[in-house]
C-alpha cells in the first residue's frame, strides 16, 4: 500500500532515523512508501528534503489554505522551486477552509488559483485540501481550468460530490474518517467510488481510524483503512489493496520519481 497524505514531520519524525523508524513501522503493516505534506513553507522544505533521505518517501509541497493570509513573492518563488525536484510528487495541499478563521476568504482564493497554475507548469498532480468549501471549490477548479491530474485529499463529501468531483475526472483519497461508523454519507460516497479513482491515506498525526479514533496516527494506520474499505465493498482484501495502489503510482507518477 501507498499511505496517500501524510505529515512525518508532524508525527515526531523530523530527522532521517526518526522518519527511517516511522516507515520501517509502515512496512511492517504492508505500507511501503509514503508522500509526506506540508502545510507551510517550513514544512514544504522538509519535506522535499526528507524526501531524498529515504527511498520509500516522497513529497508534496504548497502552503495549506489556512496559511494563506501572507503569501507573495518569496512564498511563490521558494515553492516554486520546490517543486520542481523529482522527488516532489504533487503539489498540495490546497484550496479552501471555511472551517477555521485564519485566512481570509480572498487570500485563500487567490493562493488556490496560483498552486493550480503551479500545477499546471510542473505538470505534477494538485492535491486538495477541502473543509465545508466543496461548492466554492469546484467553482474555482471550474474557472481556471483543472490540471490534468487532482487529488481530494481525506475527501469529506457526500455521494452527490463525489460523483461531482469523477464527472471531472478527479481522485478521491480517503482517510480514517471513512471508517467512522456514523459517517453514514460518506460511507456512501466511498463505497460508489470507481476503483481507478480511489486512493487512501492516514493524514496522520490525524484521523486515526476506527477501532483507534482518538489516538495517534501513523501511516502503517492506512491498513485498517483498507480493511474497512473492502468489507464495505465487499471486495477481496488483496485485490482492493493491488488496485489502490496502481491508483497511486499511476497518479503521483511514483515509480518515475523513485528512478530519478
Amino acid at each position: 500500500m501507498v499511505d496517500a497524505h501524510t505529515h512525518l514531520d508532524a508525527c515526531g519524525a523530523t530527522t532521517p532515523d526518526e522518519v527511517r523508524e516511522v516507515v520501517d513501522r509502515a512496512v511492517q503493516a504492508g505500507v511501503d512508501r509514503v508522500i509526506t505534506v506540508a502545510d507551510d513553507l517550513a514544512a514544504a522544505r522538509w519535506a522535499a528534503e526528507a524526501a531524498t533521505w529515504d527511498e520509500r518517501v516522497f513529497a508534496a509541497v504548497a502552503l495549506h489554505p489556512t496559511r494563506t493570509s501572507t503569501f507573495g513573492e518569496v512564498e511563490q518563488a521558494e515553492l516554486s522551486r520546490l517543486a520542481e525536484q523529482p522527488r516532489v510528487v504533487a503539489i498540495g495541499e490546497t484550496g479552501l477552509d471555511y472551517y477555521w478563521d485564519y485566512a481570509p476568504k480572498s487570500a485563500q482564493h487567490e493562493a488556490f488559483r496560483w498552486h493550480i497554475d503551479l500545477a499546471k507548469k510542473v505538470d505534477k498532480p494538485l492535491m486538495i485540501h477541502d473543509r465545508d468549501a466543496h461548492d466554492d471549490i469546484l467553482k474555482v477548479l471550474d474557472a481556471e481550468g483543472a490540471p490534468s491530474t487532482v487529488v481530494f485529499h481525506c475527501f469529506s463529501g457526500d455521494l452527490s460530490f463525489a460523483r461531482a468531483c469523477v464527472e471531472r475526472g478527479f481522485v478521491l483519497s480517503f482517510a480514517g474518517t471513512t471508517t467512522f461508523r456514523n459517517a453514514h454519507a460518506l460511507r456512501e460516497a466511498a463505497l460508489w467510488v470507481p476503483e481507478d479513482h480511489l486512493l487512501v491515506e492516514t493524514d496522520a498525526p490525524f484521523l486515526t481510524p476506527h477501532p483507534y479514533r482518538g489516538r495517534p496516527n501513523e501511516p502503517y494506520c492506512v491498513n485498517y483503512t483498507v480493511r474497512d474499505l473492502a468489507t464495505l465493498r465487499e471486495i477481496d482484501l488483496g485485490e482492493l489493496a493491488t488496485k489502490i495502489t496502481r491508483n497511486a503510482e499511476r497518479v503521483f507518477g511514483l515509480r518515475d520519481a523513485a528512478e530519478s
